[in-house]
């Protein structure tokens, strides 16, 4: 994390969409407000990456809660840095053009014909709806992709089929990142938007699809930040699902290490994303349920939170007794993925 400070508010934030709940008498919602000042404290000036996808960018008012979020992270001294991918919307562009959709091993096959697709829709749609939305608010906002300023290199990899590797054309993982461009941004007082397409490291001419789970994780851990934050459609992990009740609220790097065999294909990347963000000295990572409005302010600025935290194996606050791995099931909430690399 930087020790740079965030720059002061340069405009009032319209907070005339976050309801704060009209059925609340003025006590309530001071207590509201109180609740999260020494979360306000405590966070102010931490540099969070927020992975955002699922539900949250699909639907309208999701969108627009999402935004206002990340306005608001801002505009009380925190430093949000947005990574998103786009797997619906490229799904329903290759579909309106006619190309088809190959899977292998699970993974969407992106033939360069393909990569346009992916490459015009991260960038020049995904990217700049949300900046749309974001810079409703203020001039805040700045767009860039994994190209820009060297951000992100990655190298091509194979899915395994019966055991072996199989070509699925310019998919990759991230192996190099150069936050620099990032940070200038945020030493500026903006708000990063990230497209996850990059070099190839082999042949920089080339750009790869990545992950857009992993490529926040390997942002995270580059730019030092406090938290990272994915958010997806389920409410995390449980350990006796349908229990509602049973949600795993904190797990250690280890027990989530031993329990990622078990869960469900959907799920995977994104605690792989938390595993490595921690273990690459992030101090926390969380999932939680984009479906929600505004979940990302209740996962930061309340005592309780929401969805699964998971922290370093030395994190003294977690609460005994330790989750085990073993006793823990992803459920069968677990979202399905249609293999692409978003």
């Amino acid at each position: 994390m930087s020790d740079q400070t965030p720059s002061a508010p340069d405009a009032p934030l319209d907070l005339s969409g976050i309801d704060v709940g009209e059925d609340l008498s003025p006590s309530q919602k001071a207590e509201v407000l109180l609740e999260a000042l020494p979360w306000l404290r405590q966070f102010h000036g931490a540099l969070v990456v927020v992975k955002y996808g699922g539900n949250a960018m699909i639907d309208d008012t999701l969108k627009a809660a999402f935004a206002e979020d990340m306005v608001f992270l801002r505009q009380v001294g925190l430093r949000p840095v947005i990574v998103h991918g786009g797997g619906p919307q490229i799904s329903e562009m290759l579909g309106r053009l006619g190309i088809e959709s190959e899977f292998r091993g699970g993974l969407r096959v992106t033939t360069p014909e393909a990569m346009d697709v992916v490459r015009m829709v991260l960038t020049g749609k995904v990217s700049r709806e949300l900046v749309g939305l974001l810079n409703a608010h203020g001039p805040h906002a700045v767009g860039l992709s994994g190209e820009d300023g060297g951000l992100l290199r990655a190298r091509r990899r194979h899915a395994t089929v019966d055991g072996e590797a199989v070509d699925v054309g310019l998919v990759g993982d991230v192996v190099d990142v150069d936050p620099r461009a990032v940070q200038d941004l945020l030493d500026a007082g903006r708000i990063p938007v990230v497209s996850t397409v990059a070099p190839d490291i082999l042949d920089p001419t080339q750009v790869l699809n990545v992950n857009a789970d992993t490529a926040a994780a390997a942002l995270a851990v580059a730019l030092r930040a406090r938290k990272l934050i994915v958010l997806t459609d389920v409410e995390g992990l449980y350990t006796s699902w349908p229990d509602r009740t049973s949600l795993v609220s904190q797990i250690t790097a280890s027990a989530l290490d031993t329990l990622l065999p078990s869960l469900e294909s959907g799920m995977v990347p994104k605690m792989e994303a938390c595993l490595r963000a921690v273990r690459g000295g992030v101090r926390e990572a969380h999932v939680i349920d984009g479906r929600v409005a505004h979940s990302v302010l209740m996962e930061v600025f309340t005592t309780r939170g929401i969805g699964t935290m998971v922290v370093p194996d030395s994190d003294g606050r977690l609460n005994p007794p330790t989750i085990s791995a073993p006793a823990i099931s992803s459920g069968t909430t677990t979202p399905t993925t249609d293999g692409d690399p978003q």
